[in-house]
C-alpha cells in the first residue's frame, strides 16, 4: 500500500499516518493496475482513458511547496531521497472528506485497458538517447575506447538526474559520468555542468594553467579545455556562465600561486578529489555570498538547498579511474574464456548498507550522537545518501542557514523547507561531497563499463545488467537457452516464450543503442527475465502522479574498450 502522491517531488515527505489508498509499491515483480489490485484503484484504466486520473488524486491532498508530500511511514520511504521529521506534518494535510471525489463519478464496471503501441514505446525510450564514436586515433593517443551509449528515462517531472561526457584536449583522456539530483535538479544540473572543467583543470600542468591566465588577462582566445558530447536536451546555463567562469578562475589562480615550480607529474586520484571538494565548497560560497541579480541570487540557493550524487570515470589508455560520491554505481563487464560475463564492482555506495561508511560518520562527531547521526538507515534520520554535492542544510551551522535565508529573495524565505533545521543538529557539517576514487588497469576481457544512477541499480541485479549488454553488445543474446529462474512451465508456455524471442529479435536490431536496450529492460522484465511488452507498455503509460511510485530517474551510460588497443597496451613490444 502507498500514499497518494501530493506533490512533483516524491523524494521530500512530511506527512506520516495512515492516509493510503490502495496503490501498490514500486516493485518490479508486482502487477500493475487491473491485475490484483484492490478498489478504487481498478478504476486506474477508465481515468487514464478519459483524461481524469490527475483530477482525482489531485484532490486527495495539497502541500504548500513542492519539496513536501504525504507517505505513509510503512510504505516505500526507504525509496525517497529525504523523509522530513515528523513534526512537520503539519505542513500537507488531507482535504476534508477527499473520498467523496473518488465516488462522484460512475465509471463502466469492466476496466478498459490502454497500451502504448511498440512505435509509442520506441519513441518514448528512445527520446534521449545519444551516441559517440570515439576516432582510433585523436592526434596525439589510440583511444582505449571504441565510444559511448547513453540514455535517460524520467520518472520524476522534470527530471533530477543528469549525464555528461567530454574529451579532455590540454590533457590525456575521457571524462563520462552521472549525476542524480534531489530536492530538484538544480544542483544535479550545476554539477553536471561545471564538475568537469574542475576537474580537467586540476589534471592540467603548471605552464598550461600559466597560459590560460595569462590569456584571460590580455584578452586573447582561451584555449580549448573539453570537447562535449551532449544530446541536445543537455543543456547549459548561460546565465549563470558568468559566475560559474570566475569561480573556476579562481580555482586556478589559486592552483597557479600554490605551484612550486617543480614539474611533476599530476596524481589522477587526488585531481578527482580536489576538484569534487572545490566545486562543493564553490557552491556553498556563492550562495553565501549572493549575487547582485535577483535570478542568479535564487539560482545559488536554489542549487546550494537541494542536492546531487555523482559517479565520474576518467579514461586514459589502461588508467580507469572511477570518483564517487553517493549511490550511483560504476560497473565493469569482464567476458570470461567461456564466454561468459562476470561484473566487477568499482565504486561503493555511500549510504547505510555500507558498513564503513557508517564507521567513518560515528567518527566524525562526539559519541553522544552516535545513535542520531543515523536513524532509520538515514543521515539524521532524513537523507539516504552519506555524500553529495550541495546540501547545505546537512553542512552549514544553523546561524549561517539563517542569516543566508533571510537575506535571500522572499521565494527562499516562504520556501518552509529550507527554514526547516534537521533534527539533532548539533555538529555540522554532516555531510561531505569528497569522492572514494577507485583505480583499475584496464585488460583485454573488460569490454564494457556501466555508468548509472540508483533508478537501474534499484530494478536490475549487476550481474542481469552485465549479462544483458554483454549480450547485446556480442550479439549472443539469441543464441542462449531460455531460463525459466525454477517455475514451472509448460509446453504451451515454453512455446510462447520461443514465439515471443523469434518476434523480438527484431526490436533488438530496432535499439541500436545499448543503454536504451538496458532500460528496456530495466522497466519492461517479466519473471523469465525477457521484455514484457504489456508490462512495458503499462510502466511507460504511468502519469507522473504514478510513475514516481514504481521507479527512480534512470540515467545510463555505456562505454566500450577497444580489446586490441588494450591488449597492446599489456604487451608494448607486440
Amino acid at each position: 500500500m502507498l500514499s497518494a502522491p501530493c506533490c512533483d517531488d516524491r523524494r521530500m515527505c512530511v506527512c506520516p499516518g495512515p492516509r493510503r489508498i490502495g496503490l501498490p509499491v514500486r516493485s518490479s515483480s508486482l502487477p500493475l493496475f487491473a491485475d490484483a489490485m484492490p478498489p478504487p484503484t481498478q478504476l486506474v484504466f477508465p481515468l487514464l482513458r478519459n483524461c481524469e486520473l490527475s483530477r482525482i488524486y489531485g484532490t486527495v491532498c495539497y502541500c504548500h511547496h513542492k519539496h513536501f508530500c504525504c507517505s505513509s511511514p510503512h510504505g516505500p520511504q526507504s525509496r525517497l531521497r529525504y523523509t522530513p521529521h515528523p513534526a512537520y506534518a503539519t505542513f500537507c494535510r488531507p482535504k476534508e472528506n477527499w473520498w467523496q471525489y473518488t465516488q462522484g463519478r460512475k465509471y463502466a464496471s469492466t476496466p478498459q485497458k490502454f497500451y502504448l503501441t511498440p512505435p509509442q514505446v520506441n519513441s518514448i525510450l528512445k527520446a534521449n538517447e545519444y551516441s559517440f564514436k570515439v576516432p582510433e586515433f585523436d592526434g596525439k593517443n589510440v583511444s582505449s575506447i571504441l565510444g559511448f551509449d547513453s540514455n535517460q528515462l524520467p520518472a520524476n517531472a522534470p527530471i533530477e538526474d543528469r549525464r555528461s561526457a567530454a574529451t579532455c584536449l590540454q590533457t590525456r583522456g575521457m571524462l563520462l559520468g552521472v549525476f542524480d539530483g534531489h530536492a530538484g535538479c538544480a544542483c544535479s544540473q550545476a554539477v553536471s555542468e561545471r564538475l568537469f572543467y574542475y576537474i580537467a583543470v586540476s589534471l592540467l600542468p603548471y605552464e598550461t594553467l600559466l597560459e590560460i591566465e595569462n590569456a584571460v588577462e590580455s584578452g586573447r582566445a582561451l584555449l580549448p579545455i573539453l570537447q562535449w558530447h551532449k544530446h541536445p536536451n543537455d543543456y547549459f546555463s548561460k546565465e549563470a556562465s558568468k559566475l560559474y567562469f570566475n569561480s573556476l578562475r579562481t580555482y586556478w589562480q589559486e592552483l597557479i600561486d600554490l605551484n612550486t615550480g617543480e614539474s611533476a607529474d599530476v596524481d589522477v586520484k587526488e585531481a578527482l578529489i580536489n576538484a569534487f571538494k572545490r566545486l562543493d565548497n564553490d557552491i556553498s560560497l556563492e550562495a553565501q555570498v549572493g549575487d547582485p541579480s535577483s535570478f542568479l541570487n535564487y539560482l545559488v540557493l536554489r542549487v546550494a538547498f537541494s542536492g546531487a550524487t555523482a559517479c565520474v570515470a576518467h579514461v586514459d589508455g589502461v588508467d580507469l579511474h572511477v570518483a564517487n560520491t553517493g549511490d550511483s554505481r560504476a560497473m565493469l563487464g569482464v567476458q570470461e574464456e567461456d564466454g561468459s560475463w562476470s561484473a566487477v564492482t568499482l565504486s561503493h555506495d555511500h549510504n547505510a548498507q555500507n558498513q564503513s561508511e557508517l564507521e567513518r560518520l560515528k567518527l566524525e562527531h562526539p559519541k553522544n550522537e552516535a545513535k542520531s547521526v543515523v536513524k532509520q538507515d538515514r543521515l539524521l534520520g532524513l537523507l539516504m545518501p552519506f555524500r553529495a554535492f550541495g546540501d547545505v542544510k546537512f553542512k552549514w551551522s544553523i546561524d549561517l542557514q539563517k542569516r543566508v535565508i533571510e537575506s535571500g529573495p522572499d521565494q527562499m524565505n516562504d520556501n518552509e523547507y529550507t527554514k526547516f533545521i534537521p533534527p539533532n543538529y548539533y555538529t555540522p557539517p554532516y555531510l561531505t561531497a569528497e569522492p572514494e576514487v577507485t583505480y583499475h588497469r584496464l585488460r583485454p576481457q573488460d569490454k564494457f563499463l556501466v555508468l548509472a544512477t540508483d533508478g537501474l541499480w534499484e530494478t536490475m541485479h549487476r550481474q542481469d545488467v552485465v549479462r544483458i549488454v554483454g549480450e547485446y553488445l556480442t550479439g549472443m543474446h539469441h543464441q542462449q537457452p531460455i531460463a525459466v529462474g525454477g517455475y514451472k512451465v509448460t509446453l504451451g508456455q515454453m512455446h510462447g516464450l520461443l514465439t515471443e524471442r523469434r518476434a523480438k529479435m527484431s526490436s533488438v536490431f530496432e535499439d541500436q543503442n545499448a543503454a536504451t536496450h538496458l532500460i528496456r529492460h530495466a522497466v519492461g522484465n517479466n519473471e523469465f527475465g525477457t521484455v514484457d511488452h504489456e508490462r512495458l507498455s503499462k510502466m511507460l503509460s504511468l502519469p507522473e502522479e504514478l510513475a514516481r511510485m514504481y521507479r527512480d530517474d534512470i540515467t545510463i551510460i555505456i562505454v566500450q574498450f577497444n580489446s586490441h588497443v588494450v591488449g597492446a597496451y599489456q604487451n608494448p613490444e607486440q
